[in-house]
């Protein structure tokens, strides 16, 4: 019998996860990331998690009591360095409006592949419908399609890479941006206010023209959940995400052990980046998550990257580097950069902003 050539990576990553799980196939090699031998069985249907729960009216409204105040900003800053990540409710973000980008989310996906392809992107390229750009030989890939787009600053938009179908994608996704920026205010304000730094000192490090990117992630059942993972595990190279999501199958890392992020419709998942863990000295912990793949039904998540501008440093805040606790990490420019060359080969860059 012949023996079976599994294609390059290039042709699989031209290939659309979705349309592969309509047509039939398989996991091909590239795909396979696991043993499978050490996974559990019910590693995705977890409904339990220990995830810290942050009030974030609590944090902003200025008819909350000085000790209710404090003690959720204890409870921020607890979460922030003990798990990195903690999930947001009061955010100020409607029901409505969550179910409406969650909608348009599964909408865009649903639609037939000649439609989202008016939308892709090369194998090389981040903005647009499609897959993450070709990673370095021996890497895997993710169970996963996305569609990934550029919202703040506004003249970095591409529309003709914004869905026209359903109708209401652009008018949903430009309102939900500007509740999300709202959220990223409150949130940078109550991080540095948890550590006792000025209010702003974190959106001044962002700047005027932080970056605030969209990632609309789609992932198809797989029929073999115990050795595809729908992505792989890593931390982002942002400040911080905040990650919407409809079904369980996103995981954390805490002390060596994986949990479950829990399914809860109102509530938005905000966890820290690397350039986060390095303005805050350290305090805070870049989260490495992944996403595990189900053989029964699909996901969606909506990944709103929060990033310093373009060519803006940053690094520890002054207050933060004292005799107990020196600087650990230096001043960067472009970190993003930085993560993605290494996250590519399967790294993570933070050991580059180390001294």
């Amino acid at each position: 019998m012949a023996a079976y050539s599994v294609p390059p990576v290039e042709e699989l990553l031209s290939k659309r996860v979705q349309e592969m799980v309509l047509h039939g196939e398989e996991p091909l090699g590239p795909y396979i990331c696991r043993s499978g031998d050490d996974v559990d069985e019910k590693e995705d249907i977890m409904d339990t998690s220990p995830i810290p729960i942050i009030d974030l009216n609590l944090l902003s409204s200025s008819t909350t009591s000085d000790n209710e105040r404090e003690q959720e900003l204890e409870k921020l800053g607890s979460a922030l360095s003990s798990w990195g990540c903690f999930q947001g409710i009061a955010h100020g973000i409607s029901a409505s409006l969550l179910d409406k980008i969650r909608q348009v989310s599964r909408e865009f996906f649903n639609q037939p592949m000649e439609e989202k392809n008016r939308y892709a992107k090369s194998v090389v390229d981040f903005q647009g419908y499609g897959a993450d750009p070709v990673p370095e030989q021996g890497q895997s890939l993710d169970w996963s399609d996305r569609l990934f787009l550029e919202v703040f600053p506004e003249d970095g938009r591409q529309y003709n890479l914004w869905p026209q179908i359903p109708i209401s994608f652009r008018e949903v996704l430009e309102d939900y941006s500007e509740k999300m920026k709202m959220v990223t205010e409150i949130t940078s304000k109550a991080m540095a206010k948890s550590l006792k730094l000025e209010e702003k000192c974190f959106l001044e490090q962002f700047g005027k023209q932080a970056q605030l990117h969209a990632r609309f992630n789609y992932y198809s059942p797989c029929q073999r959940p115990d050795l595809v993972l729908g992505l792989k595990p890593h931390a982002d190279g942002t400040g911080y995400t905040i990650i919407l999501q409809d079904e369980v199958g996103l995981q954390v890392l805490k002390d060596g052990k994986w949990y479950t992020v829990p399914k809860n419709p109102t509530a938005l998942l905000v966890l820290m980046g690397d350039q986060m863990e390095v303005m805050s000295n350290g305090i805070f912990k870049g989260l490495v998550h992944m996403v595990v793949s189900n053989s029964e039904r699909d996901r969606i998540s909506v990944a709103m990257f929060y990033t310093p501008e373009l060519g803006k440093e940053i690094g520890p805040e002054d207050d933060l580097v004292n005799m107990d606790r020196p600087r650990i990490y230096k001043k960067v420019t472009d970190y993003a950069e930085t993560h993605w060359k290494f996250y590519q080969r399967g790294l993570r860059a933070l050991h580059t902003a180390h001294i």
